[in-house]
């Protein structure tokens, strides 16, 4: 994962760690992880990884891939590059923010004095 530190756990992965916490805190023995907490880990490691969802979340490292496949999971398309022209003042301007899985930002601007857009994405992706 580029931009993060070693051993670092990702925002929602940390989420959705508690959700299996709870869980498994009040589940029976014997009884089987719930279809919906099986898809959000599905929907979650091909963003951060299958290991390292399956260790955080103490799954089944095979079991985990085989849920991927089966609701057809597939990897965010990272976004490399972003060319941002420069606004003449008095413009207007649409920005959108979209992190592939369903968490999206749009802003419409009018004016003079064009946002630090570096900023706001760093707060929109780094605030999951």
């Amino acid at each position: 994962m580029r931009g993060r530190k070693r051993g670092e756990v990702p925002a929602r992965l940390s989420r959705l760690e508690q959700r299996f916490v709870a869980w498994r805190r009040t589940r029976q023995p014997g009884e089987r992880i719930p279809p919906p907490l099986w898809k959000a880990a599905a929907q979650l490691a091909p963003d951060c990884g299958l290991n390292q969802t399956a260790r955080i979340l103490k799954l089944d490292y095979y079991s985990l891939k085989k849920h991927v496949d089966r609701y057809g999971v597939k990897a965010a398309a990272k976004t490399r590059f972003v060319e941002l022209t420069s606004m003449p003042l008095a413009s207007e301007c649409v920005i959108e923010f979209d992190d592939g899985s369903g968490a999206s930002m749009r802003m419409h601007l009018k004016g003079t004095d064009p946002p630090d857009v570096l900023a706001l994405g760093r707060s929109f992706w780094n605030a999951e």
